[in-house]
């Protein structure tokens, strides 16, 4: 349930309101924007009367949410959320692009990596440390030195890192990692998701490869439901029947997540394409439909890479993807 108050409501009223609710066991959650202030009731709201609220003083008017998620719904917080993931804002119109190697391989890679990126216009840094593989005989990322690996990127260029969780119980070891991404296979891993919920550190939330929208938001609602509002979601490709590409990317996803969640939407090209010569025009067609921003993976030698070097860009492509990038988001501006 929404609950849109009178502009400047009496204090007095909105305490007493506020308690009447929580002896009515619902959570009261305020959102101040722009030009309304919404209260979103979050759990069993069956017993509520909607009439006895709209006639309160201070009640402008209220209604009744159909789908089952509730925080990461705009009509609970008609503004875009802004994350702040060490300093850098995504979300409402801030764009910005995440790139690196898909996994951590040494420091001099890294580091290489993490300084050709950033002077070719990425805002953070992005590197697996744990990486979730089909076979069991793949390289699965070098851990907690692959986290150390990061750090040491992070402090010779300032770039925010980015790396993936696999487990709840590696959430200490994530103390320096200014975005924690949960990936596609572990869209749907509930407990995972509950725990993210308790820590004060940006999610970056990765859409399965077989999951609607509405369960990406679901899933987004676990993380939320724990007090953790900093999420962003991630468009990843699905699949389909197409053995093309590694994904199918759903352009749609970009404004069909925009226009019922208030969080900021990213894409990554890279695991949607699996080749790296459709990296550009998707990232170009993500602009286009009104992206929040970009996760692209970037190696130094591709042909040699541990992990995914068939869809990473070398520094010099990533470079021109950056630059067409610019070039299309001021056109759009200037259109």
């Amino acid at each position: 349930m929404v609950i849109v108050l009178k502009e400047h409501p009496n204090e007095r009223q909105l305490e007493k309101f506020m308690q009447w609710l929580s002896g009515m066991h619902v959570e009261a959650r305020i959102t101040k924007g722009e030009h309304q202030t919404i209260m979103g009731l979050v759990g069993d709201t069956s017993r509520i009367d909607m009439d006895l609220i709209r006639a309160l003083d201070i009640v402008e008017d209220v209604r009744r949410i159909q789908e089952p998620y509730k925080n990461a719904n705009r009509k609970f917080h008609p503004d875009d959320t802004i994350v702040n993931v060490g300093g850098v804002p995504v979300g409402g119109g801030n764009f910005q692009i995440i790139a690196g190697p898909c996994s951590v391989e040494s420091e001099e890679q890294i580091v290489y990596v993490a300084k050709r990126v950033k002077a070719a216009g990425a805002t953070m840094l992005r590197g697996g440390a744990f990486k979730p593989r089909t076979s069991p005989y793949s390289f699965q990322g070098l851990h907690n030195e692959g986290l150390r690996l990061l750090s040491i990127a992070k402090k010779e260029t300032g770039l925010p890192i980015v790396t993936e969780i696999m487990d709840a119980n590696h959430i200490p070891m994530f103390e320096d990692v200014d975005l924690i991404q949960v990936g596609a296979r572990n869209m749907q891993n509930f407990e995972l998701l509950k725990e993210l919920g308790q820590i004060r550190k940006p999610i970056l939330l990765k859409r399965g490869l077989a999951n609607t929208m509405e369960e990406l938001l679901m899933s987004a609602e676990y993380i939320m439901a724990g007090g953790n509002n900093q999420v962003i979601l991630c468009e990843r490709g699905i699949r389909t029947f197409e053995t093309y590409t590694r994904n199918t990317l759903d352009i749609s996803a970009i404004p069909i997540l925009k226009s019922r969640s208030h969080l900021p939407v990213i894409v990554d090209p890279s695991h949607a394409a699996g080749k790296s010569n459709l990296v550009k025009p998707l990232s170009m067609a993500s602009v286009a439909a009104g992206v929040d921003g970009l996760i692209i993976e970037v190696h130094n030698d591709p042909p040699h890479a541990m992990c995914d070097g068939q869809q990473s860009l070398t520094p010099e492509a990533f470079e021109d993807v950056v630059k067409q990038v610019s070039h299309l988001r001021e056109a759009l501006k200037e259109g």
